[in-house]
């Protein structure tokens, strides 16, 4: 209320005031500012008049242009990135360990047993194409099979290629003409639909072909099973860690912590710092990091599953879920392979100079890791995109990704579809844009920076009483139970403790932008903070005067509304006396009935009586003497 008092009454000044037209108030600006031209653009002739009016125009144009390119580049939100190097103690790294093999052959091989008799048929037919060679005497069970079959694609004649299933009666070309893994390749036919949509997986080589295969329908299988078989069937902590030397301090199998991953069965992680506090490393080098020697159990591979051997290890963060599929290292049997580790700490800025998360709060994608209390990471975020799609399009989630509340694992009796609807997620490029535009990468990041190196262990000098002390170690056994073939020792340790912190900042802040600002309008115009706000009170004044027009401009325009024309013509003056001489005329009682005293009645309206003194001749003198006395 007492705004639109001050503001009523600050018009109604305005338009008492003198009333500037848009020329006066140009006028008194160019008179009194303390730019340098508009001042002469006044003062000067016409001659020079001209000339100043465009200089002033021109160098005010180049001022325009030079403040946009600043403000344009203030608004490109650029970051300058330091390098800075620092010395002093740090906390030690979490290291992941898994096996190559997620499970123990003689633990799973009912599980596997129709799948591996597949799978060597396969490889006879693959091996010896020939029928009479293949060995055609055993039963299979071809409920898997015929699910998601193995295919041989003839292409010699690429306008009609020909599709032959490898354990079909016709799997081999025609008699007398051979096929060269050029001309024929091993894919995997994916159908739904009950098979009226098929789709083939191409492979340039038949081991390629057998062992994607072999993968997805050991899927299949181990995605029925509960968690905590899986857990059982998979190699424990006593039997795969034999030795541990954190420094000076002995460790053991329980300093690690368990987690199960899909891909590489069980895994365990030293140093996580989920419970205790993180383990800080006393110097640099070898001699005071983490020793380990491990048994990866080589004589129980799954022989078809995994047909890599060796440890797979990772480093990372506290804290941090470990991605060791997609980020770890493998270290091989036989040797000691030495890691020294270099450590880089990335700070990134946040928006809006780069899209960051602190804590994955503002990302669009439900974490499907949380469970495990682990902080965000951008490969969390696309593994739970990843995960949210295969739900949304195929009605079910892949093994090796964790499932929201209430979701199940896809398996071929319950989801018949999936693997051709998991093919097309997996080779949508559309699919892994999404994701990545959705994902952000963290803001505080670590990164640990490996050199690796390897030499044989144990030697052949002291191979013999190495084996048979880890032999006696592990199952108190006086013969050799641990082969060189299954031993994997590491030294994990920080090469150095100079770390590198890669620190992001503002390229452009707004005393750079003010300072460039200022000194473009002071270089071409000769001004100052104070000239902009001359310029800021002329243009106010200029909307105070445009207002002022305004509203007197709607007031006439309703003015002249209501002085519309008649519909009939004005009344004579016959017309007006006879209003004036009609008795029936009455007047408003409650408008004169003020001044009567109470009772009486109000007078009747008529003609008012003559003035009769106004109508007596005077003599012509007396008449002219008045005349000439006001004269007088």
């Amino acid at each position: 209320m007492h705004v639109k008092k001050y503001l009523l009454k600050g018009l109604h000044r305005l338009q008492k005031g003198p009333g500037y037209s848009y020329k006066e108030l140009l006028v008194w600006y160019c008179s009194n500012t303390n730019t340098h031209g508009p001042k002469r653009i006044i003062c000067e002739g016409p001659k020079k008049q001209a000339l100043w009016l465009l200089l002033t125009l021109l160098f005010a144009g180049l001022v325009c242009w030079q403040w946009g390119v600043f403000v344009r580049t203030y608004l490109g939100w650029e970051v300058s990135v330091a390098l800075s190097l620092g010395f002093k103690t740090m906390d030690f790294p979490a290291v992941t360990l898994c096996n190559a093999s997620p499970f123990q052959y003689s633990k799973v091989k009912h599980l596997l047993r129709d799948l591996d008799e597949l799978m060597e048929a396969v490889l006879d037919r693959i091996v010896a194409p020939e029928p009479g060679r293949a060995n055609g005497s055993r039963t299979l069970n071809l409920t898997i099979w015929n699910h998601t079959p193995l295919v041989l694609i003839d292409e010699r004649d690429p306008r009609h290629p020909v599709v032959l299933d490898l354990l079909g009666p016709h799997s081999s070309p025609a008699p007398g003409r051979t096929c060269s893994a050029q001309e024929c390749k091993v894919a995997m036919r994916l159908c739904s639909l009950n098979g009226t949509a098929c789709a083939f997986w191409n492979f340039t080589s038949a081991t390629q072909a057998v062992t994607e295969w072999y993968v997805l329908q050991a899927t299949n299988i181990f995605s029925q099973v509960p968690r905590q078989d899986l857990v059982a069937m998979g190699y424990s902590a006593p039997r795969m860690i034999l030795a541990c030397l954190f420094g000076t301090e002995p460790c053991s199998h329980r300093n690690f912590t368990a987690i199960f991953h899909p891909y590489y069965g069980n895994c365990y992680i030293f140093n996580w710092g989920m419970t205790e506090k993180a383990l800080p490393s006393a110097n640099p080098g070898s001699e005071f990091g983490l020793k380990l020697v491990l048994d990866i159990g080589q004589e129980d591979y799954v022989p078809f599953l995994a047909s890599t051997a060796g440890a797979r290890l990772l480093l990372h963060e506290q804290r941090t879920y470990p991605f060791i599929r997609e980020e770890g290292i493998y270290a091989m049997t036989g040797t000691e392979t030495s890691i020294g580790v270099l450590v880089d700490k990335l700070q990134r800025m946040g928006e809006p100079y780069s899209p960051c998360t602190v804590n994955g709060s503002d990302v669009a994608v439900q974490n499907l890791y949380s469970d495990y209390n682990t902080t965000y990471s951008i490969q969390a975020c696309l593994h739970s995109c990843f995960q949210d799609h295969m739900i949304h399009n195929c009605s079910c989630g892949h093994y090796l990704y964790p499932l929201p509340q209430g979701e199940s694992y896809c398996n071929n009796q319950d989801f018949p579809d999936w693997a051709h609807c998991y093919l097309d997620l997996r080779m949508s490029v559309a699919l892994r844009e999404t994701c990545i535009s959705m994902c952000k990468e963290s803001c505080n990041d670590t990164q640990y920076k490996m050199t690796i190196s390897m030499a044989d262990w144990p030697s052949e000098a002291s191979e013999d009483w190495i084996l048979h002390v880890l032999s006696q170690e592990r199952d108190q056994s006086p013969n050799i139970t641990v082969s060189r073939s299954g031993i994997v020792k590491l030294n994990i340790y920080f090469q150095e403790f100079n770390y590198r912190t890669i620190e992001e900042s503002a390229a452009n802040n707004i005393v750079w932008l003010l300072s460039n600002l200022g000194g473009q309008f002071g270089f071409w115009m000769g001004g100052s903070v104070l000239c902009l706000i001359e310029f800021g009170e002329i243009i106010i004044d200029f909307l105070w005067i445009t207002i002022i027009r305004l509203v007197a401009f709607l007031r006439s325009l309703r003015q002249r509304r209501a002085r519309a024309p008649r519909d009939s013509p004005p009344p004579t003056v016959a017309e007006l006396v006879e209003a004036h001489t009609n008795f029936g005329f009455q007047p408003d009682p409650a408008s004169q009935a003020e001044g009567y005293p109470h009772g009486q009645p109000l007078p009747i309206p008529g003609t008012p009586p003559p003035n009769y003194d106004s109508l007596r001749l005077q003599p012509l003198d007396t008449v002219e003497s008045d005349s000439e006395g006001d004269a007088i």
